[in-house]
């Protein structure tokens, strides 16, 4: 996908406020000079392309509301299977058709991704789509949208983006996967083709379903008499269902209502092709590159408004576990405490626990953080907590991946020291464990070197051999990249450090 071609000529309307916006209804944002139209704009009868930019972009980019339109182009993603691809779909309107605040609604409707095979990657499954909601001016949040069909406002003189992202099965055959996303500008008081369903109507859909399947399914080998009484019995069923307030939208006195002229929509739509080439080889289900990602349980106890160590403490923590797990980020909580000692545990649980078991031996999870005390107060001691944690996790396959994380940039001798201690007790118990230590500079009371920075490059001989995992950030380096090297000069990683 190449989006390095200049911006479409427009006029952007001047910013009012922190949010920004237009001037006035029927505002031009440019591309509009073959619209001739007086009066009130009806979408249902110009194509849509006439009233907004539709553009796309990759998953890397931040587009904020403010970002100028680019030329549309057609979006194709290369995926491994068991891998996620992500784009982004840019829609900025021209001028106003709503008589309201908003420039106007545009519906989306995606499709499915199919093969020439015949193989399908379903929507709303394997294809999903999100709304991109800036958070303090930033694009941040990504906010699920309906699917297959959606519909969303936009605002004058504002860009909105969309994040599509498709997840490839392991099991996904590999080849050309073509699809399409349909963007059409409809009237502000249009109704959804899509009715969404309450969780009872859609639990009583799916037993009345599941009901007709049992009764068709088990008649091989049975006489032809009672197949068709099946058959004549599930006939029945589907009727019903068919027939039930669901679906009474579709039919009328004379038959079914086609709800939706798919012609005239196809000739005012934008239309955006979505290619996809899966190749042969998987990704494997553990990442060859750890990546982990803290969460203070403090925060999660405030936002969520549950106190630790009860049961919806549990499941709080266990849902964002689950949550980043998915998307390959080996999570730990933490607990903060003085000159920035840090608890980290990725299992709230103690280590005997089937759910630790259950977190560690998941091959998504690279890493886990064991916490050098206990998470919830109980009656082991703190010595002979921490040896027993560490003598069950050492008897299983999974230890592998422990390390312990104990401070998070020391500052002085003082600090250092402390997390030599720390280190060395838990060495006593378990010699090949791995300690994690960020920096971002040596002891300030007991330079290392000459500069800082020669100070900053020797804090792995000053923690070896106590420290294993060094993490520092990239804001040191400044734009040197050069300074890499002697960095890299200091680490042993063939003696594990």
């Amino acid at each position: 996908m190449d989006n390095s071609g200049n911006p479409q000529d427009v006029v952007v309307p001047p910013v009012e406020g922190v949010a920004g916006g237009g001037t006035a209804y029927g505002w031009n944002d440019g591309g509009t000079h073959g619209l001739n139209v007086k009066g009130p704009i009806d979408p249902t009868g110009i194509p849509t392309r006439d009233l907004v930019h539709v553009w796309c972009m990759p998953s890397t980019a931040n587009v904020g509301p403010q970002d100028m339109p680019r030329h549309l182009e057609p979006i194709n993603l290369l995926a491994a299977r068991n891998e996620r691809e992500s784009v982004q779909i840019a829609i900025r309107p021209k001028v106003s058709w709503s008589g309201s605040s908003v420039a106007g609604t545009v519906q989306i409707q995606c499709s499915d991704l199919c093969s020439t095979s015949g193989d399908r990657l379903i929507v709303g499954q394997s294809l999903l789509l999100r709304r991109v909601v800036p958070i303090l001016g930033v694009p941040d949040a990504l906010v699920p949208v309906d699917l297959p069909v959606s519909q969303i406002n936009l605002f004058p003189g504002e860009t909105t983006a969309l994040w599509i992202s498709i997840d490839v099965p392991s099991s996904q055959p590999p080849g050309q996967y073509e699809g399409e996303i349909a963007i059409t500008a409809i009237k502000a008081d249009a109704e959804s083709p899509v009715q969404i369903l309450s969780k009872v109507e859609k639990h009583q859909l799916y037993r009345d379903l599941k009901g007709c399947l049992d009764i068709v399914e088990p008649i091989d080998g049975k006489p032809l008499d009672e197949v068709v009484e099946r058959v004549k019995s599930a006939t029945t069923s589907l009727r019903r269902i068919l027939l039930s307030p669901s679906f009474s939208e579709f039919f009328s006195d004379n038959g079914p209502v086609d709800v939706m002229d798919e012609d005239a929509i196809s000739s005012l739509s934008i239309r955006m092709k979505l290619n996809l080439t899966v190749w042969e080889f998987v990704l494997p289900e553990t990442p060859s590159l750890p990546a982990v990602f803290g969460i203070s349980d403090t925060v999660i106890e405030d936002r969520f408004g549950v106190q630790q160590g009860t049961a919806e403490w549990y499941e709080a923590l266990d849902q964002h576990f689950k949550w980043l797990l998915q998307y390959r980020i080996s999570p730990y909580f933490c607990k903060w405490a003085d000159g920035m000692r840090v608890l980290t545990y990725t299992s709230p649980w103690p280590a005997d626990h089937p759910k630790s078991d259950e977190y560690f031996s998941d091959p998504r999870l690279a890493a886990y953080a064991v916490p050098y005390k206990q998470v919830v107060s109980g009656n082991d001691a703190a010595k002979d907590y921490l040896q027993k944690q560490v003598e069950i996790l050492r008897t299983k396959t999974h230890w592998r991946k422990a390390y312990f994380y104990l401070w998070d940039e020391p500052l002085n001798l003082e600090q250092y020291d402390s997390v030599r201690n720390m280190a060395s007790e838990i060495h006593a118990y378990a010699p090949d464990a791995r300690i994690l230590t960020t920096y971002y500079c040596g002891p300030n009371d007991a330079p290392l070197a000459p500069t800082p920075f020669e100070a900053f490059v020797k804090v792995p001989s000053f923690l070896r051999p106590h420290n294993q995992i060094y993490c520092t950030s990239e804001w040191v380096l400044g734009n040197r990249e050069d300074l890499v090297k002697d960095i890299i000069t200091e680490l042993q990683p063939e003696n594990g450090h």
